[in-house]
């Protein structure tokens, strides 16, 4: 693998490959290195004021721009979505289930909380036809670009 190239983790996540000596340091600083990792204070979580931020896939067809994003466990109709000719903007809240909190996990991986992202289109859209579909935890928008080459004929009034 290239020194420069992603891991798949890091792709996935966003995450920056971190050096040895870092590790190090934070390790100097922070005190014993397992106490400080049982605080998942490094990823937002539910309570927090912090916003976890959506992954995305987006690509583009000849027609349409479709984004698709997992939201699993959030019902549809408490997703907001709003939509610019330029824009998207997609906000809505995990909640976990109740009953189990705190130091009763053994992994907490998942985020639970508030998450939004804010997405510039490559192209213009049609505001009015684009459409949002739900499916199995998989959120769909397919966006209809900007004909620019459409033509209509205006019909002049008398007035």
């Amino acid at each position: 693998m290239a020194k420069d190239a992603k891991t798949f983790f890091e792709r996935l996540t966003g995450a920056e490959p971190v050096e040895e000596d870092e590790i190090e340091e934070e390790e100097e600083e922070e005190g014993d290195f397992y106490e400080t990792s049982k605080d998942n204070s490094s990823s937002p979580q539910y309570g927090s004021d912090e916003e976890g931020e959506l992954a995305i896939d987006m690509y583009e067809t000849q027609n349409d721009i479709v984004i698709k994003t997992v939201v699993s466990g959030v019902k549809p109709e408490e997703l907001d979505i709003s939509i610019t000719r330029e824009k998207i903007v997609v906000r809505g809240s995990r909640v976990p289930e109740r009953g189990f909190e705190g130091s009763n996990y053994h992994i907490q991986e998942l985020y639970w909380g508030p998450f939004s992202r804010t997405i510039n289109l490559p192209e213009e859209i049609e505001v009015e036809e684009a459409e949002a579909i739900a499916k199995h935890g998989l959120l769909i928008l397919k966006l209809p670009k900007i004909n620019k080459d459409r033509e209509t004929k205006l019909r002049v009034k008398i007035g």
